[in-house]
């Protein structure tokens, strides 16, 4: 038996491109509205922007030289992080607002300036950000130029200071001390302080001035409705998989080749035809349009091919849950053997709540159950459904032997399926038919047919798609696995889309008769069976 290659939860690449394809309009839709309202929103604000003046900082520590204190060999990337620090700090805020005027004040001119530095090359970029590009010029030009000018302010009594001290010095020494080594660097010391502060030396200057921007910095609305639409498919994409989470049914034929870990048989369309004729009556006048017609026959080749190994006679057609359309499909799947002139009988097991009744317009008499307690034979109660009609441009005339549950329903459907006597019928028709089609009862719902999965050459799965619910399909694998059934593939019911519109070759075109059977032989003698 084949196992499944993932559980029924497993989140596969495979069955994740299936739900992106699936839910592929809803996520759009998220990436879609998000993206809309991020470019709104973004057309509603004010326009911003940003002038940036540069500082370029001298740490050649020629003031400390000249003071007479010995020269430091500090951290590039710390004396950077010092320089950011240092030109954020004081009143400069201030000082802008109350040059520039109009009506800024300390905490807007705090909050349009911001200084960032440009690695370890000991720039400094400070850039304004106001509602008009002159403004933000002249602000970041004042903030800037304010800076400088402390600075120079505090190097210039710096250097004073220093120049007090080396005087000083130079008047407690005597005339002889003067001329001497020490006596002549303390005059040069005090020279070099006295030119230094007099020509406003400064360790930063302003390497470029602030010019006004000729286009926005915000709102970039290309930007923002570009991340809106990655942010809303991110949204998108997590809606998609919740759902699907969330959604217990069964979405597409890829679901059922997951949970069961089965080949696909085939895949039959949503027909509002198959619905009809499953109540109006399938093999009495009704012909199926070409497409569900070819569905059957794509199932019936399927089969075929996935099993050119072993012989099959008796397939047992199931589901999980009532309403998946097993008894549809078995119906069709036997009427597509008929017409390739197999000898079919399709036998209804369902003896709780049997439809082939209702759908043929046969068994209103004895049924299965008599055949199994022994008042009737197997031939007495056997209905013959004739099949004409027209397939792959042949004109066909056949029938389809069909055994129901009957008119009177069994008090004790479970021990009857149990029982030697539906052994003994199995061989039977095992023996007089070339393929036989059981339509067995919901096997998650009921038990009754559970002991038939081990006594049939295989079985099929059908679920119905959109319908069909995967904790039932997970529930269904569990029974197959361990009752040791054959299984051959699942069937998709209820897609959307059925298979490919089909173009008859010359070898298709041959008559029904010449086309073997779904074991690969060919159609057997009209055999009346016998009890």
């Amino acid at each position: 038996m084949q196992q499944p290659v993932d559980g029924p939860e497993g989140l596969t690449l495979e069955r994740a491109l299936t739900i992106v394809r699936r839910r592929a309009p809803l996520i759009v839709l998220c990436a879609a509205v998000v993206a809309g309202a991020a470019f709104a929103y973004s057309k509603s604000q004010p326009k911003r922007y940003t002038a940036t003046a540069s500082l370029a900082f001298n740490n050649d520590q020629l003031s400390q030289q000249v003071a007479g204190l010995p020269a430091t060999n500090n951290d590039v990337p710390a004396q950077q992080a010092s320089n950011l620090e240092l030109v954020k700090l004081g009143n400069l805020a201030a000082t802008t607002a109350g040059i520039v005027g109009h009506g800024l004040s300390e905490q807007q001119v705090a909050g349009d300036v911001s200084v960032s530095g440009a690695g370890e090359s000991g720039i400094v970029a400070v850039s304004a950000t106001t509602g008009s590009p002159a403004l933000s010029a002249t602000v970041a030009n004042t903030y800037s130029r304010k800076f400088v000018e402390q600075q120079q302010a505090t190097n210039q009594q710096y250097f004073q200071a220093a120049l007090a001290i080396v005087d000083k010095q130079l008047t407690s020494l005597s005339p002889k001390q003067r001329l001497g080594v020490d006596g002549l660097e303390l005059q040069n010391r005090a020279q070099s302080l006295r030119l230094l502060s007099e020509l406003d030396y400064g360790v930063v200057k302003v390497a470029q001035e602030a010019v006004p921007p000729t286009g926005a910095s915000s709102p970039r609305t290309s930007r923002s409705t570009a991340l809106g639409g990655i942010l809303g498919l991110l949204i998108g994409l997590g809606i998609a998989f919740v759902l699907e989470r969330l959604d217990r049914r069964i979405r597409g034929p890829e679901d059922l080749e997951s949970i069961y870990g089965l080949p696909l048989l085939g895949v039959v369309p949503d027909s509002a035809a198959l619905s009809a004729m499953s109540v109006a009556g399938a093999g009495r006048g009704g012909e199926l349009p070409r497409a569900e017609t070819e569905a059957f026959g794509l199932v019936r080749a399927h089969l075929r091919f996935f099993n050119v190994d072993r012989e099959l006679r008796t397939v047992l057609v199931a589901s999980p849950a009532p309403g998946d359309g097993k008894t549809t499909i078995a119906l069709h799947l036997a009427e597509a053997a008929a017409r390739a002139g197999s000898r079919v009988l399709l036998l209804e097991v369902d003896l709780r709540a049997p439809a082939l009744s209702r759908a043929l317009d046969v068994g209103k008499g004895r049924g299965i159950a008599e055949v199994l307690i022994g008042v009737s034979t197997l031939h007495e109660v056997v209905d013959s459904v004739e099949i004409d009609g027209t397939f792959r441009r042949t004109v066909y005339a056949g029938s389809l032997d069909v055994l129901s549950a009957g008119a009177v329903l069994p008090p004790n459907p479970a021990e009857l399926l149990e029982s030697k006597a539906m052994n003994s019928l199995l061989v039977q028709v095992r023996a007089a038919y070339d393929l036989v089609v059981i339509d067995a009862p919901p096997l998650t719902a009921v038990s009754d047919a559970i002991p038939l999965l081990s006594r049939v050459d295989g079985v099929v799965v059908v679920g119905r798609i959109g319908r069909s619910r995967r904790d039932a399909a997970g529930r269904l694998r569990q029974v197959l696995e361990s009752s040791g059934a054959t299984l051959l593939g699942v069937i998709a019911n209820g897609a959307k889309s059925g298979p490919a519109p089909y173009v008859p070759s010359a070898v298709e075109e041959a008559p029904p008769s010449a086309m073997p059977s779904i074991n690969g032989s060919g159609p057997a003698d009209r055999l009346a069976p016998t009890a």
